[in-house]
């Protein structure tokens, strides 16, 4: 089974698959609204994933009524969210009761990492030079530079 970010399908199959003529494609791919990978030869590549989005654009044009400038910042915005939510769960996982390990990483700057786990070489999570002392009873962060 492909993954859904695998780039397989050409310009044809993925218009047919999204129900939308191929220079509709094209013209979404300028504007920046759905932009597949390029092969070597700069023909594009579509993925499930894309095709999913060219439907989505679809039904927003078509049902909600939205037009395309309205539908990429829709887009854009979602991405946005999507991005946050991802760093706001890698950061949970360091908030979290019994998570919290820090470490001197490679440079001698104070990193946070996982239980278990050491500070690799060249990784770069460091507070910027700060020494930052925690005190649980406290529950407090205080920043010293």
């Amino acid at each position: 089974m492909l993954a859904d970010d695998a780039q397989v399908y050409v310009i044809s199959v993925a218009a047919e698959l999204a129900g939308m003529h191929p220079q509709t494609l094209r013209q979404y791919d300028r504007l920046g609204i759905v932009s597949p990978r390029r092969t070597r030869g700069r023909g594009r590549r579509y993925s499930w994933r894309d095709i999913e989005q060219l439907r989505e654009v679809q039904r927003l044009s078509q049902d909600e009524g939205v037009n395309l400038a309205g539908i990429k910042r829709i887009l854009d915005l979602e991405a946005e969210v999507e991005r946050l939510s991802q760093q706001v769960e890698y950061l949970r996982s360091f908030a979290e009761p019994g998570r919290r390990v820090f470490t001197a990483g490679p440079t001698g700057d104070v990193i946070a990492v996982r239980r278990g786990q050491r500070a690799r070489m060249g990784e770069q999570r460091s507070t910027g030079g700060a020494i930052v002392l925690w005190r649980p009873s406290r529950r407090t962060e205080i920043t010293y530079r």
